[in-house]
């Protein structure tokens, strides 16, 4: 994953979340913006709209930890993926959210919170994902 300045590593959660990760693979590579969230706290988060990724709750949480990437397939909110830099209650405009714990940074999460920073203060920032 490459946020703003920062590339990140990833390792996939396929034994909790294997419909998951299937899901997310299938929309790689991707490139978007990533924008620091509203309701939720220390995080960024991608929006997808009504995009369907199939999947239902799936090693769901509302409390993601730095570092934790969670997919929300879409239902009372759309469609998103939030990556957490710091504390995190995962929520929207109505109410609180559970999303699907996909994956965690294992590499370069030194830099989450200064990219949280940057998102906060800056604004939006490129985010791309792909397999190596």
């Amino acid at each position: 994953m490459t946020a703003g300045p920062f590339s990140f590593t990833l390792g996939f959660e396929t034994t909790k979340a294997p419909d998951t990760v299937a899901a997310f693979r299938s929309l790689l590579p991707l490139a978007s913006k990533i924008i620091h969230v509203r309701w939720s706290g220390e995080a960024g988060w991608i929006p997808m709209g009504d995009l369907d990724v199939g999947v239902g709750a799936e090693n769901a949480t509302s409390y993601p930890h730095p570092g934790e990437l969670v997919l929300y397939p879409g239902g009372v909110s759309e469609t998103e993926l939030l990556i957490g830099y710091g504390h995190v209650n995962f929520a929207s405009k109505a109410g609180q959210l559970a999303g699907n714990h996909f994956a965690s940074v294992i590499e370069g999460g030194e830099n989450l919170p200064v990219l949280g920073k940057m998102l906060l203060w800056e604004g939006a920032k490129e985010i791309s994902f792909q397999e190596t």
